[in-house]
């Protein structure tokens, strides 16, 4: 099959190399001229385990192709995949230009029947507005489908390649053909293709999203009452997450949710509540606990330190908002990072993929270390950020050699408490008892 991706971002990037896996021809397009020419070079232009292996193999054999030409990408094409950003308004909605933008375009370049698809998170209703717009200067037939994407970064290869499930919305008999054909090489093993409405299946994206953030976020409410209790946090994730009806996954206390979708979708879907007047408010709290939870360990910290950070040395470890992944999108680092240069603060940081995402965003006002231990030299204090698998049984003695004070702030719960006794550390934690040196 001929396959379009207009967007060759997280998500486009991987839909099109992925579906190329399949044995289909695919073209991908964006208006980044230097992104594509480094693609077109074979360069990869985000970080996810295993996309480098099929993207070198599909460029090689010529089914995975870049083009910054629209026409010239969708001529064809029997499916063509809307995979562009819809950045948070400033009053949380989903902002569509750049979707209806393409989809403006797209109506007169079309000269064959073709499937239009809404892979990208959009609001209820948007599939509507693609079909209006396409339809303006159309003269040919097509038909819009959502197909919301259910990508975790740092597994996103696998989570393509074999779904929990594919959900489409679509009312149209022959776009659900199309769209079987395009899938069947996914779900050989029986995960399932879920047909619905298309306002359904945009709302399915917001709610396993909100679902999954709110899960989160109860975690880290439990823990933070587990702190005043005197109870632990890890003890209650494993007593319920047995129970089959609530499941093991998404009850890790931390320092709050981030990337590209969580913060992102509740806004939206709280946007959306707005809209047709419905008052949503565990939305509401979902995003008020969870923005207070990102600098959780900062009063915490200024505790230790007598309430004064003025000239004191703090080593974050881990940038990315989850392990592997470069993605520092509403990464809860980059909040620690700014608290801690308010009060006075210097910052060394280390993340085995996002320095240079960080080195964007942040520029010099934080010191970039080469590994873990380079950045605890002189340290005052360790903050631990992302639960990077390198972070969690690191050479305790050679940190002792670096670090000032034998202290850790540790967001993720990567350490037992009794090992961090043993090891004569004052450590604190989320949900547990804090060890005192």
């Amino acid at each position: 099959m001929k396959i379009a991706v207009v967007g060759t971002g997280y998500v486009g990037l991987v839909t099109g190399t992925c579906f190329a896996e399949t044995g289909n021809q695919v073209t991908c397009v964006d208006i980044d001229s230097r992104k594509v020419e480094k693609l077109n070079k074979g360069k990869l232009t985000i970080y996810e385990p295993g996309l480098d292996v099929i993207f070198e193999r599909n460029t090689k054999e010529g089914r995975l192709k870049f083009t910054t030409n629209l026409a010239e990408g969708i001529k064809d094409a029997q499916v063509i995949f809307l995979a562009l950003p819809t950045p948070p308004g400033e009053d949380g909605s989903a902002d569509l230009k750049y979707i209806l933008g393409v989809a403006t375009d797209l109506g007169p370049l079309l000269e064959n029947y073709a499937v239009i698809i809404d892979k990208s998170t959009v609001p209820v209703g948007t599939a509507e507005k693609v079909h209006e717009r396409i339809a303006k200067n159309a003269k040919v037939e097509f038909d819009v489908v959502s197909n919301p994407e259910f990508l975790r970064e740092g597994v996103a290869v696998e989570d393509f390649m074999k779904p929990d499930r594919v959900v489409i919305g679509t009312q149209s008999e022959k776009a659900k053909r199309v769209m079987e054909k395009l899938y069947a090489p996914l779900v050989r093993q029986g995960n399932p293709i879920i047909f619905m409405d298309e306002r359904s299946a945009e709302m399915t994206k917001y709610a396993a999203n909100a679902f999954l953030a709110m899960k989160i976020t109860f975690m880290n409410e439990i823990a933070n009452l587990c702190e005043k209790a005197n109870a632990n946090v890890d003890d209650i994730r494993r007593g319920i997450g047995t129970d089959s009806r609530i499941g093991k996954r998404f009850l890790f206390a931390g320092i709050g949710y981030g990337g590209s979708c969580f913060p992102k979708d509740v806004q939206a879907l709280e946007k959306t509540a707005n809209e047709f007047d419905y008052d949503f408010k565990i939305l509401k709290s979902v995003m008020k606990v969870n923005e207070k939870q990102k600098t959780k360990l900062i009063p915490q910290l200024k505790k230790y330190f007598d309430g004064d950070l003025k000239g004191k040395t703090i080593a974050l470890w881990g940038l990315a908002f989850k392990p592997h992944t470069d993605d520092i999108r509403e990464a809860p680092a980059l909040y620690n990072i700014k608290e801690l240069r308010k009060a006075g603060a210097k910052v060394v940081v280390y993340d085995p993929e996002a320095m240079d995402n960080v080195r964007e965003v942040v520029g010099k006002k934080v010191k970039y270390a080469k590994n873990p231990y380079e950045a605890l030299q002189g340290a005052d204090a360790l903050m631990i950020m992302t639960e990077w698998p390198e972070f969690r049984t690191p050479d305790f003695e050679k940190m002792e050699g670096t670090l000032k004070n034998k202290v850790i702030f540790d967001g993720r719960n990567l350490y037992e408490l009794k090992d961090m006794k043993e090891l004569g550390y004052t450590y604190y934690s989320m949900g547990r008892k804090t060890v005192k040196a």
